[in-house]
């Protein structure tokens, strides 16, 4: 199930709302978390196995921790077993076909592969449940006993399939005790419209299109032309793709009384790779900064660019099986490295701040077309197409074909979306009760645009579903 159906906006999501409201304080949560077993079985009850062993994994392993507080080494054990025990469930089902493929291929081997269906949203409940007894074993949270709760923090439906990644310390007491409101509520009904909007009306288009310029560099043949606008279609897509989840995520979170992160602030604005790494997916780079890099030695001690190399390695493998992913994280790793080597250095300080930015995109997409490509070998000749290395006598379709009003008026929109521009403006008449009025109507009429391109196109689920 996803947000952007028909059956979640006019069925679950109501239903689950009326069960909730009308029930009491003390089972509210219970409510909550058969919604949210409901959701994720939805997709299939082989897939909630797996959900519910994670819980069970991360329950019990809080309970050893807390109880071994006066037992240092037995604790660190219990959160050492805990921690690889959530990675092997992880490893199982995400990377262990990947990782025969590469001992066949390495070894001249033919391992049987299990073709194992990847469940939905595993990398983000997986790193959840390993924050929960993270945090207990850091005293940064408590460790609840009802084991309904755990599950509720773990499988909680707004933000299950594909974040924020919220850490257990900053729920934790919205779990135990909340307070829902109105401003609470029509805030929420607010934002999960405007990212139901992103999703259906521009992402989903930019897809469409993004979808067919790639399909046709590996069948046919494209010019360099229609391969940047590709590129620059994917670009845009996937921001509006998962910053459009965000928010809907965020706005049902608030619809039941729970504050989630935000996720995104404008990462295509960034004037370098280790801004945009604090503007986009900001949980996963939160997650990695607190879990990995800091406990790694982050700039405090050791080789701080090997931790770097390792912090965008495994966040490669997290978005993925596959040496594309691997290659798109080592690719942000290494400017990261570069940008700490050139910071200080004066002429890197006079370059103007519009150049910054320009490169920093320009780095952003070679890498997201690493990431849209199936295989590395797909990747690398796009960008051999994008950059003129590939023979451009066979070409079947140029940029001309991709170009009309409807195409360069989407981009535009798509473009000034991506900036905070929409956000200052409506800023600045906040509180205004003409344009209070006005911004109702827009809401509603955001609304009835998107449910009829929903109804009108064929699935397409969130880019960010498959990790």
């Amino acid at each position: 199930m996803v947000f952007s159906s028909s059956v979640f906006i006019f069925m679950f999501l109501p239903l689950s709302l009326v069960s909730y409201y009308i029930s009491g304080k003390k089972i509210k949560n219970y409510i909550l978390l058969l919604a949210s077993l409901f959701f994720y079985a939805w997709g299939g009850m082989n897939y909630l196995k797996v959900l519910i062993i994670s819980i069970l994994i991360n329950y019990i392993f809080g309970l050893l921790v807390d109880k071994t507080i006066d037992k240092k080494h037995l604790r660190r054990f219990f959160l050492i077993l805990g921690i690889i025990l959530n990675l092997a469930l992880l490893f199982y089902y995400k990377y262990y076909d990947f990782f025969l493929e590469n001992i066949n291929t390495i070894f001249n081997m033919n391992l049987e592969l299990k073709k194992i269906v990847l469940p939905i949203g595993i990398s983000f409940f997986t790193f959840q449940g390993m924050s929960y007894i993270i945090d207990i074993y850091r005293n940064d949270g408590k460790v609840n006993k009802n084991i309904f709760s755990v599950a509720l923090y773990i499988s909680l439906f707004p933000q299950l399939v594909a974040g924020p990644i919220i850490k257990y310390k900053a729920v934790d007491e919205q779990i135990r005790n909340r307070k829902e409101s109105i401003d609470y509520f029509s805030y929420g009904i607010n934002r999960f419209v405007i990212g139901l909007g992103k999703k259906i009306i521009i992402s989903d288009m930019l897809g469409a299109i993004s979808d067919n310029i790639f399909l046709l560099a590996n069948s046919s043949g494209i010019d360099m032309i229609t391969a940047w606008i590709g590129a620059i279609c994917y670009t845009l897509q996937i921001y509006f793709d998962f910053s459009g989840y965000s928010d809907m995520a965020i706005g049902l979170g608030h619809l039941f009384g729970f504050k989630f992160p935000e996720n995104f602030n404008y990462p295509y604005i960034s004037r370098s790779i280790t801004e945009f790494w604090r503007r986009w997916h900001i949980s996963l780079s939160t997650w990695f900064k607190e879990y990995l890099y800091i406990p790694l030695g982050g700039n405090r001690r050791g080789n701080v660019y090997f931790n770097l190399v390792v912090v965008f390695l495994v966040t490669g493998l997290w978005h993925g099986a596959s040496w594309n992913f691997v290659i798109w994280g080592l690719w942000h790793g290494l400017f990261m490295i570069i940008e700490r080597l050139i910071r200080d250095k004066a002429w890197y300080k006079k370059i103007p701040l519009i150049i910054k930015i320009f490169i920093t995109i320009f780095i952003v997409i070679i890498g997201w077309v690493l990431f849209k490509a199936t295989t590395l070998k797909e990747g690398l000749r796009y960008l051999s197409i994008m950059f003129g290395l590939v023979n451009f006598s066979n070409i079947t379709f140029e940029f001309t074909y991709f170009i009309s009003r409807k195409f360069i008026l989407l981009i535009i929109i798509g473009i000034i979306a991506s900036t905070p521009i929409p956000k200052n403006i409506f800023n600045r008449y906040k509180g205004i009760k003409a344009f209070e009025l006005i911004k109702t109507i827009l809401i509603i009429l955001l609304f009835i645009v998107s449910i009829i391109f929903m109804v009108n196109s064929t699935y397409s689920p969130f880019i960010y579903f498959q990790f």
